[in-house]
């Protein structure tokens, strides 16, 4: 009894939610974290089907505790989510466990499940879903980048990101803050080479009523609203000299006074600034303060352009493929084995924020599941980021059509002789195709294989579409 007695008290004290269900699924137990996370009392849950009571998104076939009470086996930090008593979806991650009576016979079952909305809201803060992320690479040139970023995120030092337009200074940033204990803190940006040198001071600092003409009324700035956040000062190489006196200030004495003020304001956000230019060669040239450029330049972290990370060139366009189906409705797959190497071979002059405009131009110009060259051409032009195509391309393979260029298809060789490995990889395509109604996405994960792969294999086996479903 008093072993009865401990076990219900260790439950009740922990802040996963338990439950556990007999042979016919209905609730046996239900200790308080679970009330706390479905919003549903014990006495109502008590009796239940647990169905019923978790509505999760697993119920029914999918069932996690019923897979182990069929097969024996535990599931762990399975995610999923359920609807509670409130109608609201909550993410969880849930465990399970058989329960067996001292004889081992299976009696029922037991279920664990946490609370995972906090974590999945950071994510989000992160990034948005389907938005390529340039800090997931597999260049050895961002692997000392995200080594470093992860490494000062921590501290309170200033940081300096320098890199060519379109690296993605302002994700790094934004990685930075999400790492760093201000990240429940506001993060805010400015983009100081945007705003005339009157209008980005008040932007900063703030302004006083009656600072000058059209100030009403009392406005704070991007300083006093950040508060122990961060603040992203884009672009900093192009603010004046009047302007790097007032943000060195800033930085020394971390107080400043807003327009038309007397009495200052103290400065609690962290500044992370970034430029496309190097400060250490304007600062050479007399274009900006010496003493500024050391007090920015605390730590320093420099983005190297997308021609120097072509590993990450495709899974960014993926990334980008994903996005855009989203936004555009579209349901694409991938690319021809042709616009892979167009892709990796590009130098991309605009870097990431070029390649996802062209991604973005593909996706709404292509008409079929995979992006193929005459998506990158609309009217008859070819799309600036892919020379090779359009007007320089071999008309003997364009067919015109109303408004577009399309590649007309290869016809199919009568002699297509394979050897009796390459006839079972055909085969397999095919059959694998089939248990997928045709997705290549799916029949790809099914075959184990990258799903370009699998469209580079379907263009050499010549397998058509009517063999795919």
């Amino acid at each position: 009894m008093k072993e009865q007695d401990d076990s219900k008290a260790i439950l009740e004290s922990i802040s996963d939610g338990v439950f556990t269900v007999d042979a016919e699924w209905r609730i046996t137990s239900f200790n308080r974290a679970a009330e706390e996370i479905t919003g549903v009392s014990r006495e109502d849950a008590l009796g239940s089907y647990c169905s019923e009571v978790l509505r999760s998104s697993l119920c029914g076939k999918e069932c996690a505790l019923g897979k182990t009470l069929k097969t024996g086996i535990p599931v762990i930090n399975k995610s999923c989510y359920f609807i509670n008593g409130s109608g609201e979806k909550i993410p969880i991650t849930l465990s399970t466990a058989v329960l067996k009576d001292a004889r081992g016979k299976i009696i029922g079952g037991a279920e664990s499940f946490r609370d995972v909305s906090e974590i999945e809201a950071l994510k989000q803060k992160i990034a948005s879903p389907g938005r390529a992320k340039p800090l997931q690479s597999r260049s050895p040139a961002m692997a000392r980048v995200i080594q470093l970023v992860e490494t000062v995120a921590p501290s309170e030092s200033t940081i300096l990101i320098e890199g060519e337009t379109g690296t993605g200074k302002e994700v790094t940033a934004r990685a930075i803050h999400a790492l760093s204990s201000r990240r429940d803190e506001p993060f805010l940006g400015v983009n100081c080479g945007a705003l005339p040198e009157t209008l980005l001071e008040s932007t900063l600092f703030g302004h006083r009523k009656g600072a000058f003409t059209g100030a009403v009324e009392d406005q704070p700035g991007l300083f006093a609203r950040a508060g122990r956040g961060t603040l992203f000062l884009d672009e900093i190489g192009d603010i004046s000299p009047a302007l790097q006196v007032r943000l060195l200030r800033v930085l020394q004495e971390q107080e400043y006074e807003p327009v038309g003020g007397r009495s200052t304001v103290k400065a609690e956000a962290r500044i992370i600034a970034a430029s496309n230019k190097n400060l250490k060669s304007l600062m050479e040239e007399g274009r900006f303060r010496q003493d500024l450029y050391y007090r920015l330049n605390v730590i320093r972290i420099v983005l190297p352009p997308l021609r120097e990370r072509t590993e990450d060139i495709l899974s960014l366009a993926d990334s980008f493929i994903e996005e855009f189906n989203r936004k555009h409705d579209k349901k694409i797959e991938g690319f021809v084995p042709e616009v892979l190497k167009i892709l990796q071979d590009y130098p991309w002059p605009g870097n990431i924020r070029e390649l996802e405009n062209v991604m973005e131009r593909a996706c709404v110009l292509c008409r079929d599941s995979v992006i193929g060259p005459d998506c990158f051409a609309f009217d008859g032009l070819a799309a600036p980021p892919l020379p090779g195509y359009g007007s320089a391309m071999p008309q003997k393979n364009i067919v015109s059509t109303p408004g577009l260029l399309s590649a007309a298809p290869a016809a199919a060789p009568s002699d297509l002789l394979l050897s009796r490995k390459e006839e079972a990889e055909r085969a397999e395509i095919i059959e694998a195709l089939r248990r997928t109604g045709g997705s290549r996405i799916k029949a790809a994960a099914l075959l184990g294989i990258h799903k370009t792969t699998l469209f580079r294999k379907i263009k050499k086996y010549h397998i058509s579409p009517s063999q795919r479903s």
